[in-house]
């Protein structure tokens, strides 16, 4: 259960929601999208989520989620033309520009060349790839994802998280729930940090990541070395007590 959390965000930014498990990260998505219940206020362009349509939604924010199963056997090309929908009507055909932003999403997470196949004979990294390009595919201003990284090889954990910092220099505004403690060194430009469902900091990576933090958070001991090209978090040992 989430207490008190509080923040604002904007685009251009890319903002990663850390905490260990339970700490709440998921459940604060999910009450921003609307898919949990909550007592709070979320306001996105300053009107109330609950203002929203559901298409309206749907062109707001883009979601991937952190279960990627998919219950029946689509093809893939079928999966990511799914992000279209909120542009289409009930009885409406795919337009031409509907096929041009599915394409550029396929192509920006590397599933071009799956397009035939169905998606339950995927890999978990190729099904999660699948699923960000129909996120893509929604064309939305603003982006959550729950642990985008999971699953995905050292590769393609680097571009999908270049990716994101290309779309936040375009004007999106993308949020990510992450365990990587790394990564959010790296790649956001601020850290919401939950624990017990309480919000611990918010700010720069470089301030809400020391050493002392991490080990009363998340009950490790790590240690950090600054790198030309960002920090790097390693554990070290669990701060376990005697």
């Amino acid at each position: 259960m989430l207490k008190d959390v509080g923040f604002s965000a904007k685009s251009g930014e890319v903002i990663g929601v850390l905490g260990p498990n339970g700490a709440g990260k998921s459940t604060l998505l999910k009450s921003i999208l609307k898919l949990a219940r909550s007592t709070g206020s979320v306001r996105v362009d300053n009107r109330s989520i609950h203002d929203y349509s559901a298409q309206e939604f749907a062109r707001a924010i883009a979601y991937l989620p952190q279960d990627r199963d998919v219950a029946w056997p689509m093809s893939v090309a079928s999966v990511v033309e799914l992000g279209r929908l909120p542009y289409r009507t009930a009885m409406s055909l795919p337009t031409e520009q509907d096929a041009e932003a599915g394409q550029r999403a396929m192509e920006a997470v590397d599933v071009v060349g799956l397009e035939g196949r169905r998606i339950s004979e995927l890999s978990g990294g190729e099904r999660a790839r699948v699923l960000m390009a129909r996120a893509l595919a929604q064309s939305a201003p603003v982006l959550f994802a729950d642990e985008p990284t999971s699953g995905l090889d050292p590769a393609h954990q680097i571009s999908l998280l270049s990716l994101f910092r290309k779309l936040a220099g375009e004007g999106l505004l993308v949020i990510l729930a992450l365990h990587e403690l790394h990564f959010a060194a790296r790649w956001c430009d601020r850290i919401i940090l939950l624990e017990e469902g309480r919000l611990v900091a918010d700010g720069p990576p470089s301030e809400v990541l020391s050493e002392a933090r991490i080990n009363s958070v998340y009950g490790c001991d790590v240690r950090i070395i600054e790198d030309s090209s960002g920090p790097i978090i390693v554990p070290i040992e669990a701060a376990l007590a005697g």
